[in-house]
């Protein structure tokens, strides 16, 4: 299927034109029964989710900020990635290189001294002005034109993310993009950091965590680059089970307080869990749930689904207490395990791996289908 870079770019030009007045941190609010989330457009990202939990009390589930300009002010400092749209490439690339036919590129470096670019280099999505293309009570969409050249990779992309809300209470996230000109790599995340018990507790460790399908994880080195190894979760013939494990549901410090394949000097989970899904069906099956997440003090549930091939965790073993709560979530401060951060993606710098089998999921060109990442987030409460 080709697609015309023509359409695209008159379809960008006429967002860009209709909303080119926006304030690209003024809050859009979208809602269901049961269910308000807020975005902005500066990454596109979601600065508040609100969910119902067992009393009936509506909890804010995601951290971010009470003022908008603290997010241009974060990445400019801590740089969390507190909910934006990662890109154009998540996650880590070895030495910022990777090769396309016959030729190297070389994308920007911006984590461990040079040795690794992390979600899309010095400016990724995260950092840049999305254009709010649609909008209305409970849908929102963000679309971004990234210029070929952009941090070094190849081509230009066109992408429209957007976020419906429905009742019962869901979340759907859509990203849809689109190689204009030639081949590049595309593999983009939501990076949102969930709380699901609102910081009734300092920590999510006593939460019960379930993902039935994912049973091996990549192997990385010290400084979470894959080794281009791959390893099961489950070693059935150890007892008990590994850390990682939670192809069985369990509480969450089970494994953060005992994992030590999270980097050097970690103690958590900072893994990609990959989805080996049930038999017979395909790669990208959306149907069945593939994390289920419970918190021990709201009892607010998260069923999640995706048409992605894995699922990076983060336990947030990097905060340190500085960073305050919203106001919705009381006054106290983001403590180490304060949070988990889910993001379902393609395998982590699979452009490097081609021994995986993955490059036609991450790198796309102007006769290619369209790089599409779909995932529900339905909430419920135990």
């Amino acid at each position: 299927m080709r697609f015309s870079t023509t359409l695209f770019g008159l379809v960008a030009t006429i967002a860009t034109l209709v909303f080119a007045n926006n304030d690209n941190l003024q809050p859009y609010t979208i809602y269901a029964y049961g269910i308000n989330a807020t975005f902005i457009p500066y990454g596109a990202r979601v600065t508040s989710l609100y969910v119902h939990d067992r009393n009936n009390t509506p909890r804010d589930v995601v951290l971010g900020y009470d003022d908008p300009a603290q997010y241009v002010n974060d990445t400019a400092t801590n740089h969390t990635y507190f909910g934006p749209i990662v890109g154009r490439y998540a996650n880590r690339i070895k030495n910022g290189t990777f090769t396309i036919g016959d030729t190297d590129y070389h994308v920007p470096t911006n984590e461990h001294g040079g040795a690794n670019t992390l979600h899309g280099g010095s400016m990724g999505y995260d950092d840049r002005n999305w254009t709010v293309t649609q909008y209305n009570t409970s849908s929102i969409t963000f679309t971004l034109l990234d210029p070929s050249g952009s941090q070094g990779f190849p081509g230009a992309v066109l992408t429209h993310v957007t976020y419906t809300v429905i009742s019962p209470p869901r979340l759907t996230t859509r990203i849809v993009s689109v190689s204009l000109d030639t081949y590049t790599p595309i593999m983009l995340s939501t990076h949102i950091y969930w709380n699901l018990g609102a910081f009734q507790s300092p920590t999510i460790l006593n939460d019960t965590l379930h993902m039935p399908y994912s049973d091996r994880i990549i192997d990385i080195d010290p400084i979470l680059v894959p080794t281009g190894e791959l390893s099961s979760v489950k070693l059935p013939w150890q007892s008990p089970a590994v850390p990682l494990n939670f192809t069985e549901p369990k509480q969450i410090y089970e494994a953060a307080l005992h994992s030590q394949q999270c980097g050097e000097g970690c103690t958590g989970i900072d893994n990609a869990f990959i989805l080996d899904r049930r038999p017979y069906s395909s790669a990208e099956d959306a149907s069945a749930p593939v994390l289920q997440w419970t918190s021990a003090d709201t009892g607010i549930t998260l069923t999640l689904r995706t048409n992605q091939q894995s699922l990076q965790l983060y336990s947030c073993v990097g905060q340190n207490g500085t960073i305050p709560v919203k106001a919705s979530q009381g006054d106290g401060f983001v403590e180490k395990y304060g949070c988990l951060v889910i993001e379902p993606q393609q395998w982590i710098d699979g452009i490097n791996h081609p021994e995986w089998g993955q490059t036609d999921r991450q790198i796309f060109g102007p006769d290619s289908p369209p790089q599409v990442l779909w995932a529900t987030y339905d909430f419920s409460v135990q």
